[in-house]
């Protein structure tokens, strides 16, 4: 005897695992449930997926039943696949979204460690400042090529700290403004000249 039922079912277009339950009803009648399951779907809705139950006769199994589940099963197998791609996709997005959050977080501490080495070396040389050490307080000022970002608030602290003590020599002593010569007026008063003495003497 030859049902082809098997090939009927191979035509099915499904993923996972089909489950058929048949038991007798009334009468002549069977009652036949389909359920698929794909256990690679690890989202636990499709267990909210109800079976597909039929109370039909043998002969009207014979005539229609692939027929009737064609269509179904086509569409739960193809949600259950959809249900697991969304949770890989959602998994991808978790992780990526982790990572995301560690380079923030990364960045936050890394802008907060150089914020406060920035402030650490304006307050080192304030301190140096109200101690009258000038030349030491200019060099603890931070390096604009650290801190691009601050690079006006840098170069007004060091000009600032400039201004307070005087241009190195190149003995290494302070140079002392040198006073200009006092000018002389010139002579412009005549003087009589005496013209014997210019005469030359004939012999």
């Amino acid at each position: 005897m030859n049902t082809n039922f098997f090939n009927q079912i191979q035509q099915l277009d499904f993923t996972g695992v089909l489950q058929l339950n048949i038991s007798k009803g009334a009468e002549t009648n069977l009652i036949v449930s389909v359920l698929l399951n794909n256990e690679q779907c690890g989202d636990n809705a499709k267990n909210l997926i109800p079976p597909l139950t039929f109370n039909a006769t043998p002969q009207e199994f014979d005539e229609g039943f692939f027929e009737q589940i064609k269509a179904p099963i086509k569409t739960v197998s193809g949600v259950m696949v959809d249900m697991e791609k969304f949770l890989k996709q959602m998994e991808i997005v978790k992780q990526q979204s982790a990572m995301e959050k560690e380079k923030t977080e990364k960045a936050k501490k890394e802008k907060e460690a150089k914020d406060k080495k920035f402030k650490d070396g304006m307050a080192k040389a304030d301190q140096l400042e109200k101690e009258g050490k000038f030349r030491e307080a200019w060099m603890k000022v931070p390096d604009i090529t650290e801190f691009p970002e601050k690079a006006d608030e840098i170069r007004k602290r060091k000009t600032a700290l400039s201004a307070k003590f005087a241009t190195p020599s190149l003995f290494g002593e302070a140079e002392e403004p040198q006073p200009e010569p006092p000018k002389t007026d010139e002579v412009t008063a005549d003087y009589p000249i005496d013209e014997t003495d210019e005469e030359e003497t004939e012999y």
